[in-house]
């Protein structure tokens, strides 16, 4: 039994739970949902780790970003050019 995050709804059937881990697609609702569950401990890092193939720094560069820039700043093509940013303020 997968742990169960509010915000990710299924929208076939209506209920709230998570992405299914079969699902390759990230979207920046569903990368943001996994982060907000993780960090009001409603399920543990390691669980989300593991349910959905994640390594803990991936997950870490998601809540990263997500402080950084909020949501959108979960989008791929966003976090290029955020990098590219943080790239051209430190050198």
């Amino acid at each position: 039994m997968e742990p169960e995050i509010a915000g990710a709804a299924n929208h076939r059937s209506g209920t709230s739970s998570e992405p299914a881990p079969s699902n390759r697609r990230w979207t920046v609702r569903r990368k943001a949902a996994i982060v907000e569950a993780v960090r009001s401990g409603r399920v543990s890092l390691t669980a989300i780790c593991q349910a959905y193939k994640l390594s803990i720094e991936e997950f870490l560069a998601w809540e990263r970003d997500m402080d950084r820039y909020g949501v959108p700043g979960l989008r791929a093509t966003r976090y290029q050019i955020y990098r590219q940013t943080d790239t051209q303020k430190t050198g």
